[in-house]
């Protein structure tokens, strides 16, 4: 048999080349659009998670022109989600202008879901399996779901597989007047039934953050974030809903003494511990109960300039790590402590080469806990595995245009908030320098988890 006749012998299964390797592609940071955030109860209290994200989508749809255009793939998700939305970021693309041909779906990571959102997205496109992407989160504290209680969900399911009334009857039988009272939506951390602020309670009283320096971290929130309204820093990056044009949490007026005049609700019982430590987080160092939505887009430099957008910045590299918080010794909130070291070593880069750092401000001692940790050389050796301390990180750079404390949090929506506001920042700065400008970006999330990322402008 001659190797031609060989070739094409039947049910030999055919010999297929491997394609070359393919080099990575660039993920660049087109802009982002969010509504702004609103207090829990208030202005958005009828409007529900479909209602925001659609609102924050359609805004980036007309920022950037993208009627009608089929996106490699829409990403997102909330943390309080109904049943009914089950599909809820392929519901908001369906009702936005963009081609009903664009895929979507939800995902889930408590308040690194938008985070997570616009990583997994990025990695598609460097990979080549998508050239755009929108990433983005919501979420609703005024519309929150509430459940029913375990005895009175049983009665029912079993009551739906009944075949007589009689059945019907037996199956409700069982339900007890404690099984109507309905069963109101909560944070609390599964394992040890602490509230996220309670967990941080400790890990503050832990490392000894004052009330003071808590306090100076949210007064810096508020300023900043009023000055950047008023030099119009948020023009394209934010759209009016329901009657809002800029964040109702934000407090322009507000002074440290105003700060220090409220009191502590949270680590109260610590005072009766073994710590003896007082309580110091109040509800002007805490993140407050919001409502709001946020997208950012994503795309090759190649998709952007066919459609004449600009590109902001680009997506380096990103880390995700998890604490045990539950049999351990580590703060629920202290992952992202963890994460950065890894991302900047493998990116050959130190504290000193960040232009701008963006961390959540889930609570201010959340901040300053993380900062103390790269600060202790004693920490970062013995639960970071470093050689020293990490180093410190230069407040002048830290959350410029404000954060958490100011803007509001509505979980699932910070992450892209964040990723918007960084791009902008990188750009800018680059633009008036002419060199390379870098932010990272940190949130901590609830389960010890935690996700950071590294962007740099990309002019």
């Amino acid at each position: 048999m001659t190797a031609s006749n060989a070739a094409t012998t039947p049910n030999q299964p055919a010999q297929v080349q491997p394609a070359p390797p393919q080099p990575v592609r660039e993920a660049v940071i087109v802009g982002g659009n969010r509504i702004p955030f609103a207090k829990a109860g208030k202005a958005y209290q009828g409007a529900s998670n479909q209602d925001m994200f659609t609102a924050a989508l359609e805004g980036l749809v007309a920022r950037f022109g993208l009627q009608g255009e089929v996106i490699g793939e829409v990403v997102g998700g909330s943390v309080l989600k109904h049943s009914r939305d089950f599909n809820l970021i392929r519901e908001c693309v369906l009702g936005s202008s963009l081609s009903p041909a664009t895929p979507a779906f939800d995902l889930q990571q408590a308040c690194a879901t938008g985070l997570e959102a616009f990583i997994g997205v990025s990695n598609k496109i460097r990979l080549g399996q998508i050239d755009s992407a929108i990433a983005g989160g919501t979420d609703s504290i005024s519309d929150a779901p509430i459940a029913v209680s375990d005895g009175l969900r049983k009665a029912l399911l079993k009551a739906s597989h009944a075949k007589s009334l009689g059945q019907r009857l037996k199956a409700f039988a069982a339900v007890r007047p404690a099984d109507l009272a309905p069963q109101t939506p909560r944070t609390d951390e599964p394992r040890t039934g602490l509230s996220m602020g309670e967990h941080q309670a400790i890990t503050t009283a832990t490392w000894q953050i004052t009330r003071e320096a808590q306090d100076e971290v949210a007064l810096a929130s508020h300023h900043n974030l009023a000055a950047a309204y008023a030099s119009g820093f948020f023009n394209d990056l934010i759209t009016p809903f329901r009657g809002l044009t800029a964040d109702q949490n934000l407090r322009a007026d507000t002074s440290a003494e105003k700060l220090a005049a409220l009191a502590p609700v949270f680590g109260r019982s610590l005072a009766h511990t073994a710590t003896s430590a007082p309580a110091t987080m109040t509800a002007g160092n805490s993140t407050p109960l919001s409502d709001g939505a946020s997208t950012v887009l994503v795309s090759t430099r190649e998709w952007a300039a066919e459609r004449n957008l600009p590109v902001l910045a680009r997506f380096v590299d990103a880390q995700t790590a998890a604490v045990d918080f539950v049999h351990g010794h580590e703060g629920l909130l202290m992952a992202p402590a963890h994460a950065v070291p890894v991302l900047l070593a493998r990116n050959g880069l130190t504290l000193a080469d960040i232009d701008f750092f963006e961390i959540h401000e889930a609570f201010a001692s959340t901040v300053l806990t993380t900062l103390a940790a790269w600060e202790d050389e004693d920490y970062c050796t013995s639960e970071l595995g470093l050689p020293g301390a990490l180093g410190t990180v230069d407040r002048s750079r830290l959350n410029v245009v404000g954060s958490s404390l100011a803007a509001g949090h509505p979980f699932a929506a910070t992450g892209a908030r964040i990723i918007a506001t960084a791009a902008k920042l990188v750009a800018n700065k680059s633009r008036e320098t002419g060199t390379t400008a870098r932010a990272l970006i940190s949130v901590c999330a609830a389960g010890g988890l935690g996700a950071v990322a590294l962007i740099e402008s990309a002019l």
